[in-house]
């Protein structure tokens, strides 16, 4: 099935745009996935269990890596790209 997520990444640190930047570079270095950035969030097209496999790791990575942060997600079951 495919999917549309948008993502919005919200560091509590200090120095918040690295964080961002690394998520954003990680998920672009996955080919299963389409990645799509604008100046307020992150949209990721794809299957949707390769998208969600993605998200999982590289939020698992960004918490381990970064500390706290939040994530914010929509998703449709539907390929959304322009």
């Amino acid at each position: 099935m495919k999917a549309s997520v948008e993502i919005s990444m919200y560091p509590l640190g200090r120095e918040y745009v690295p964080d961002i930047k690394a998520f954003i570079e990680n998920l672009k270095k996955n080919n299963s996935v389409t990645v799509q950035v604008n100046g307020m969030s992150t949209q990721i097209f794809g299957n949707y269990r390769e998208i969600m496999q993605v998200l999982t790791a590289e939020i698992e990575k960004s918490f381990e890596n970064h500390g706290k942060s939040v994530f914010v997600m929509k998703i449709i079951n539907a390929h959304l790209k322009e």
